[in-house]
């Protein structure tokens, strides 16, 4: 059985945690291929709202397997209080969460060198969460990483010891003022090293072909979105690792031709948080609105993000670079109220109008060009059924349909998982 995919195609936050979830009654394993606790994948399901960082969005589906994957960096503090929460609502997730033994681990260390540098960057700094990512994933292309099979190993602590005194070393390099008890760290995290332990580690390629070969049904799951992408995103205002489709071959184990399905999430509008170019950021009322209606706040750190219209440009890019097969179109309710919408359909880059994404959108090299769409006044909330849509979001759906050459079949109108709408 082929692989399908999952994965966001603007700057996060595009809500893919809610299209797992309801997409998992489809599948029998759920993979996180990337990316750690910088994630926020929010799910919604009986008035209850559940935030996921690094475990798979599939978790309260009692049928599914939950696999985190190799390209996942895991901070074990945060996975413990992940892991909490769930038995807190008697999630059985010792018998349905699966972690690679190639999976890095996040260190205090790493935590306190991403403060550290991002500190030492003044008014250049990116954006980071601050959640260590970076410097795990610079620890791992490094070659000096600890990884969860190393957890097994008798000597695993002497290599922490190692790891962590080199950081301290560095973090002294950046001669900022960062304050921090590393034993108090240290007595946190070990404790939840411990209870990672307490999972089942796994071989998890050997595990995923083995699964393929039986018929088992697999949806990888991406965290960001592919304009964060180390190679393809909007760099250096980017995460650590690879975002895109070719990230699910290199986070699991599996080859090109195995990929199915890719199924491509994004929102009506757009949002970023953080640093970072963003052509079609809007600075008045409009932008304003989204903000207010959309509840735009970061899952993972509670930071307001930027809101703007909808980059057909920076879309279409990300659907070519990842082969999306499918798209699914997130917070249309969003969208209610408005008179006029608009659609960045091309760039005005360096005196020539341009149809593609550059090598550099900074707004001294870049200015969108639109075309406006009539809004609707329809609360979408209730609806269930496509004929229910108003017929000027049909004709918003449509004029994207035919400009990304992509089918839209799903619509989202609302954060909970009944809120979901199927097109043929």
């Amino acid at each position: 059985m082929a692989v399908d995919l999952l994965l966001g195609l603007q700057w996060g936050d595009e809500g893919k945690g809610k299209i797992v979830d309801v997409l998992t009654n489809n599948y029998n394993i759920i993979a996180r291929f990337q990316g750690g606790p910088n994630a926020g994948h929010t799910l919604v399901f009986n008035g209850r709202k559940h935030v996921l960082h690094t475990i798979p969005s599939g978790i309260f589906h009692d049928e599914a397997t939950n696999l985190v994957g190799n390209g996942v960096v895991i901070d074990p503090v945060i996975f413990k209080g992940e892991l909490d929460k769930l038995a807190e609502q008697n999630v059985d997730y010792k018998n349905s969460l699966l972690i690679s033994r190639k999976a890095h681990i996040i260190l205090p260390t790493h935590r306190l060198l991403d403060a550290a540098s991002e500190a030492s960057k003044g008014k250049a700094k990116i954006g980071s969460t601050l959640k260590g990512i970076g410097p795990t994933y610079m620890d791992k292309t490094g070659r000096n990483g600890i990884r969860v099979g190393d957890l097994e190993l008798a000597n695993w602590k002497e290599r922490y010891r190692t790891l962590a005194d080199k950081h301290e070393s560095m973090i002294a390099y950046y001669d900022v003022e960062i304050e921090y008890d590393l034993k108090e760290l240290e007595t946190e995290f070990f404790k939840a090293v411990e209870v990672l332990k307490s999972l089942k580690f796994i071989d998890s390629e050997e595990y995923i072909y083995q699964a393929q070969k039986s018929g088992k049904t697999i949806l990888a799951e991406g965290a960001q979105g592919s304009l964060l992408d180390i190679d393809f995103g909007t760099y250096p205002f980017v995460t650590s690792s690879n975002t895109t489709a070719a990230g699910a071959c290199t986070g699991l184990g599996v080859a090109p031709n195995q990929i199915g399905d890719v199924f491509g999430i994004f929102k009506a509008y757009t949002t970023r948080v953080g640093s970072g170019p963003f052509p079609t950021e809007l600075f008045d009322e409009d932008g304003e609105t989204m903000a207010r209606v959309g509840n735009e706040f970061g899952a993972t750190t509670g930071r307001p993000r930027r809101c703007g219209w909808l980059d057909l440009v920076a879309l279409k890019y990300a659907c070519q670079v990842n082969g999306v097969t499918q798209l699914m179109m997130m917070k249309g309710d969003v969208l209610s109220g408005f008179k006029t919408l608009k659609v960045c359909t091309s760039y005005k880059y360096k005196g020539n109008v341009i149809e593609h994404l550059p090598y550099n959108i900074e707004p001294e090299n870049v200015e969108p060009i639109y075309s406006e769409f009539s809004g609707w006044n329809e609360d979408l909330t209730a609806m269930s059924e496509t004929s229910q849509l108003p017929q000027a979001l049909n004709h918003y759906i449509e004029f994207l349909e035919k400009e990304l050459e992509i089918p839209i079949t799903i619509v989202s109108v609302g954060p909970d998982r009944k809120q979901t709408i199927f097109r043929n």
